[in-house]
């Protein structure tokens, strides 16, 4: 039986292929995460680990649905990132046990799985690091997202910098950090543009030798999809601020101008992505930005 179990749930809310990887980590005593809706899949996997413990990715509708379920009917402990649990508590009804902050480690069974913090997607979340069940803190798609690492082993990134033997190579599980294909919706309400720049590049430089994602298949070549997602994020930037310096001044005039692409269908989105890229610049003093409307910085 491998360590870990992922089963993907179809669900009926947004989510960028129509269901989410729910996981369950460690042969008895496991850890779920992300259970997005029942499942009679993920019930066969619970019944043969014996879980003990519950906690999500991020606390967004399409990783939570299910949990305070699963943790009624299993009786399970329920982690929540630390400094977010009443987040976590309006999005689950499930007041948790225990909050896990960055670097904590959560037992998984036999393993332990270490939290890193990755906010970006959204304010709590969190990616986490299997062989530890690391919860490394990585928001961006949501402030709380945290990140799970699994099965450190020795790797070098190739660059000469050095990253902890127990991160290198390992299996990492990141929610909503990255996808295979396509790419991860960053934008208001939760939305942090620099956090989830930041988050990409932290893990990037862990050199991880497999993604586990929230939505989709696996990802066995971890470095080359986070330096596309990067990528992507830095050309949509710099057609922004190109826009804001051409005169486009409101959302709807910087979606205009920079996006050349059918949005049909996904205007609101793009139009909410814009205003996560001008809050950014606005920080870092490359655009003037009220809310409304975007200048060059200077142009009065």
């Amino acid at each position: 039986m491998d360590r870990i179990a992922g089963v993907p749930i179809p669900v009926s809310g947004p989510a960028p292929t129509g269901s989410t990887n729910a996981y369950v980590i460690g042969r008895s005593d496991a850890l779920l995460v992300d259970p997005a809706d029942e499942s009679d899949e993920l019930e066969r996997a619970l019944d043969r680990r014996s879980p003990a413990a519950v906690l999500a990715t991020h606390a967004h509708p399409d990783h939570v649905g299910a949990l305070a379920h699963y943790a009624d009917e299993y009786d399970l402990d329920v982690y929540a990132r630390s400094g977010y649990e009443k987040r976590f508590e309006r999005a689950t009804g499930v007041t948790p046990d225990a909050g896990v902050r960055d670097g904590d480690v959560v037992s998984a069974g036999e393993f332990g799985v270490d939290v890193t913090s990755m906010p970006g997607h959204a304010p709590d979340h969190v990616a986490l690091t299997i062989d530890g069940v690391d919860a490394t803190s990585m928001p961006g798609h949501a402030p709380d997202h945290v990140a799970l690492t699994i099965d450190g082993v020795d790797a070098t990134p190739g660059d000469g910098r050095q990253v902890p033997t127990e991160r290198r190579g390992a299996r990492v599980l990141v929610g909503d950090l990255a996808v295979a294909e396509g790419s991860v919706f960053v934008g208001p309400p939760d939305g942090d543009m620099r956090g989830y720049l930041t988050a990409l590049r932290r893990l990037h430089a862990r050199a991880p030798g497999e993604l586990l994602p929230g939505h989709g298949p696996a990802i066995d070549d971890p470095r080359a999809v986070l330096g596309r997602l990067i990528a992507h994020r830095l050309d949509r930037e710099r057609a922004v601020l190109a826009a804001v310096r051409n005169g486009h001044e409101t959302p709807d005039a910087v979606v205009d101008a920079a996006y050349e692409k059918d949005l049909s269908g996904v205007r609101d989105l793009a139009r909410r992505a814009v205003i996560a890229h001008l809050e950014k610049l606005a920080v870092e003093s490359a655009v003037e930005w009220d809310g409304e409307r975007a200048r060059p910085v200077g142009d009065r």
